[in-house]
């Protein structure tokens, strides 16, 4: 069985916005993933971005530079 491990989740209210932050990670080589949302959040477009939870002040700087609209962030074991 795979360990569980604590994980930085943000959550989007659309999939244009899950999309936008998949590619700004791709084009700035920034870590992280897409991934369904864990069933211990709810989110509106069903996808939420997966990293580290060290990554955040990183991410959250590149989101308000680019703008993109994050419904929430959050640490869980997952």
């Amino acid at each position: 069985m795979r360990q569980k491990s604590r994980k930085l989740i943000l959550t989007f209210h659309t999939t244009t916005a899950a999309i936008a932050m998949e590619s700004l990670c791709q084009r700035r080589a920034m870590p992280g993933r897409l991934i369904p949302v864990p069933r211990e959040i709810t989110a509106n477009c069903g996808m939420a971005w997966c990293a580290e939870p060290r990554e955040e002040e990183l991410l959250r700087r590149a989101v308000e530079e680019e703008k993109i609209p994050v419904a929430g962030w959050y640490q869980v074991e997952i």
